[in-house]
């Protein structure tokens, strides 16, 4: 029911994606007047379906008290309370980030050993993609903090990519060792005497440059990163189509590279990237995000689909030993 566009979005991903996964079913978690239609004009979608009926919703300007205290029947909340019970292997929405990830939080715990759940996503390089975390769960955090995010997005790396030696790399403002604040040189430490294939620092412009593989970061820099990365790429297409389109000559040499630019929108399309993951959690949680195209929502809904196949949070879990009392 969340994200910018509802139903007119989400559903049409969701017929896409049971097309694509003969695998899998879905349960709905929303208002089944707006959702049963769909079905009823899907019917081979509709048998792989089932409606948990709820109207009341958490909206993007709900504070996260409000979604926690108030709207316990909320779509979000009963869609957590499934991967809670057992009944749903993984929970997908596109509703308010701080709100799924409190009530993430509520409701699954983190494993022991995990302080806090983190957001990773995947970003493009110039030869693939990285993962990068945390995206914007925990602006304030330790060092410690730094180093669980480090091992929890190397098993993402390895189980998703089958990596066997993700290269780990901490995010800095400069790649010598005296640059960077002090919590970025105490986990600097930690990572170096860990056992992760840890590379040292990257700057900004290495993360699409493909110098690692994890990308490690704070929640208020992992955000702003991602969040300008998104606006460049926007903002080259967006330029792009404008000096095309300044006369006719243009127009026919737009269309002369139209392969081009077909392939690199391929590469570069923000929603073939959509779909973060809440890791550190005892289950698989997957944001998209709020203004997610039909395939954007297709791409976070297959990202839940591996990270449950893979069974990700107790592979996470058993990269941590419990912290004594």
């Amino acid at each position: 029911m969340g994200g910018d566009h509802g139903v007119r979005v989400t559903l049409p991903s969701i017929a896409d994606f049971l097309r694509a996964f003969d695998d899998c079913s879905v349960l709905l978690v929303g208002n089944e007047k707006l959702i049963s239609p769909f079905l009823t004009d899907h019917p081979a979608i509709g048998s792989r379906c089932s409606i948990l009926h709820t109207e009341e919703e958490v909206l993007s300007s709900d504070p996260i008290s409000v979604a926690l205290r108030q709207k316990k029947s909320s779509s979000m909340r009963l869609a957590i309370e499934q991967v809670r019970d057992g009944v749903a292997q993984a929970a997908v929405s596109a509703g308010n980030t701080g709100a799924l990830m409190a009530l993430s939080r509520f409701l699954l715990k983190t494993h022991p050993g995990i302080d806090r759940p983190a957001i990773i996503s995947a970003l493009p390089t110039s030869s693939g993609h990285c993962y990068m975390l945390d995206l914007g769960a925990n602006v304030d955090v330790e060092a410690d903090h730094l180093l669980q995010f480090a091992r929890m997005g190397a098993l993402v790396a390895q189980l998703r990519d089958n990596r066997t030696r993700p290269r780990v790399a901490l995010l800095n403002i400069g790649s010598e060792d005296i640059k960077g604040n002090q919590l970025i040189k105490s986990a600097h430490q930690l990572l170096m005497s860990s056992d992760l294939h840890y590379v040292g620092y990257i700057e900004g412009d290495g993360i699409f440059r493909d110098e690692a593989d994890v990308v490690v970061c704070d929640g208020f820099v992992g955000n702003v990163a991602l969040k300008c990365s998104e606006g460049v790429a926007h903002l080259l297409a967006d330029r792009i189509r404008f000096e095309v389109s300044r006369s006719p000559l243009r127009k026919f040499l737009g269309l002369l590279s139209l392969p081009i630019w077909r392939a690199l929108k391929k590469q570069m399309d923000p929603s073939l990237y959509n779909g973060a993951s809440l890791v550190g959690l005892t289950g698989v949680v997957v944001k998209s995000h709020g203004g997610a195209s039909r395939q954007g929502f297709l791409n976070a809904l297959g990202v839940a689909r591996a990270e449950a196949i893979h069974n990700l949070p107790d592979r996470i879990a058993g990269c941590f030993q419990p912290t004594e009392s």
